[in-house]
């Protein structure tokens, strides 16, 4: 296992102690530094939830092999967020230091396999000091869920009557059951800014990070047949921003990034295929951030990546460039009327092993307030994850595919006291094989999948 996933462990079991230990700690803090515990100051949060939601697909299948599987989920999560402020009394440098611990219980009553706890802690720490200010966002996940992936094959028999077919799908349906299995996410965004009149330096990093717990087989014969094989990976990468402020809250920037992207290669007991896409990369930055007019706020970058992947990598060109981009933007219609709009354009490394992707998402998403206590909310998606910068025709998962997903959402979200919420929403989702030109060796029609899900909520605040 490689450093940082052990560092990442520890940091785990550090995090999951807190989230047992931290109100006792605090409190005896507290009890030990002032009068007593004064609530108020401490506590900024204390919640329950539920869920109840039908799911009509559980693993993304087209049900041409596989049938559908729906279920039934049960889910409720407790909350308790924390401002630590209070334990650091004699200092102005620290402005915000939160952390919020929010477990969840997920049962699926037509798929005990499925049932997972999910232990989400996130950590925000803010500061200035005269003119440099500096942040830290941290989230980080404990999935404890099953260990055992899912085998995508009608059957393990050989011949004309076999039907293996299903392990030919999209990657957005691999990320529906991945995302209930035993593993470890985090993820941080940290930066250091020092202001100079109109112009500032911004160091800054970043992570993204999964460590996936499943068990690895072979999957050249049976009863291994279709089974999914997951691999750890993870993007690090730090660099400098330069900016100028044109406007009190706005500014443009040019920055530069390096990093590492780390991809599993998988055992040779495992798969006989040992490509792999770790990689160095430098990127190229320019970007406009901050309130350009009242109604409008943007966080923009854009510029070129350049991958240089290890020889072992499935790509004709080691040495490639692509166009990066990463766009949030906020736009207050009216007091009661907002539009965000997000994209997102970069490289990234499946989560099957072997190859790269060009990974691109555009999002919409509306919220109005209806009335006082009722808000609605609806939402557009389109993702897509393109495989074919890659020359691996290898396996279930060949290079030249082109998964695209399209989603849309719709919530209603009632107020009834403010202690006391509830909520309805609608997910649907249609995945489609946009590489028309696949082979039907790959079994194309078994990449498309729809997908829906219905969920009833409910929230209480102490």
């Amino acid at each position: 296992m490689n450093r940082l996933n052990r560092i990442t462990r520890r940091l785990s079991v550090a995090f999951a102690s807190f989230a047992l230990l931290g109100p006792q700690w605090v409190a005896g803090i507290a009890f030990a530094g002032q009068p007593g515990w004064n609530e108020s100051k401490w506590l900024t949060e204390m919640s329950v939830g539920a869920k109840e939601s039908f799911d009509d697909n559980l693993l993304g299948v087209s049900g041409h092999g596989l049938p559908t599987h729906s279920s039934w989920v049960n889910a409720w999560s407790p909350k308790v967020g924390l401002n630590l402020l209070p334990m650091l009394p004699e200092q102005r440098t620290i402005q915000m230091f939160s952390f919020i611990y929010q477990p969840e219980v997920v049962s699926y009553s037509g798929a005990s396999e499925e049932n997972y706890t999910a232990h989400k802690i996130n950590t925000t720490l803010k500061g200035k000091a005269g003119a440099l200010t500096f942040s830290l966002d941290n989230s980080f996940l404990y999935n404890d869920g099953n260990k055992v992936a899912p085998t995508y094959a009608l059957n393990q028999i050989a011949g004309a009557a076999a039907n293996q077919n299903d392990k030919y799908r999209s990657n957005y349906a691999n990320a529906l059951p991945r995302e209930r299995r035993n593993q470890d996410q985090d993820r941080y965004a940290t930066q250091l800014q020092y202001n100079l009149g109109s112009f500032f330096v911004r160091p800054a990093s970043a992570l993204v990070f999964y460590d996936l717990h499943t068990y690895q087989a072979n999957t050249g014969a049976a009863p291994f047949k279709g089974y999914q094989n997951y691999c750890d990976r993870y993007d690090l990468n730090s660099g400098v921003d330069l900016g100028y402020k044109f406007a009190p809250e706005a500014a443009v920037t040019v920055g530069y990034r390096t990093g590492y992207q780390y991809q599993e290669r998988f055992a040779p007991t495992i798969s006989s295929d040992q490509h792999y896409a770790s990689n160095h990369y430098q990127r190229l930055l320019v970007g406009l951030e901050g309130k350009l007019a009242g109604w409008i706020t943007v966080k923009v970058v854009a510029g070129s990546d350049f991958h240089d992947y290890n020889p072992n990598a499935p790509v004709g060109n080691l040495n490639v460039r692509r166009l990066y981009g990463d766009a949030v933007s906020t736009l207050i219609i009216s007091p009661h009327q907002s539009v965000y709009l997000n994209f997102k354009q970069w490289l990234f490394l499946s989560s099957t092993g072997l190859a790269p992707y060009n990974d691109i998402t555009y999002s919409l998403a509306y919220h109005f307030g209806a009335t006082k206590n009722l808000g609605l909310d609806f939402g557009v998606k389109r993702q897509e994850a393109d495989f074919r910068m890659g020359n691996d025709f290898l396996g279930s998962a060949p290079c030249q595919r082109d998964d695209i997903d399209y989603g849309t959402t719709g919530s209603a979200n009632y107020t009834f006291s403010p202690q006391f919420s509830g909520s309805v929403t609608i997910n649907f989702d249609l995945a489609r094989n946009g590489a028309k030109d696949l082979a039907a060796t790959y079994a194309p029609s078994y990449r498309e999948f729809d997908h829906k899900v219905v969920a009833l909520a409910a929230q209480y605040r102490f």
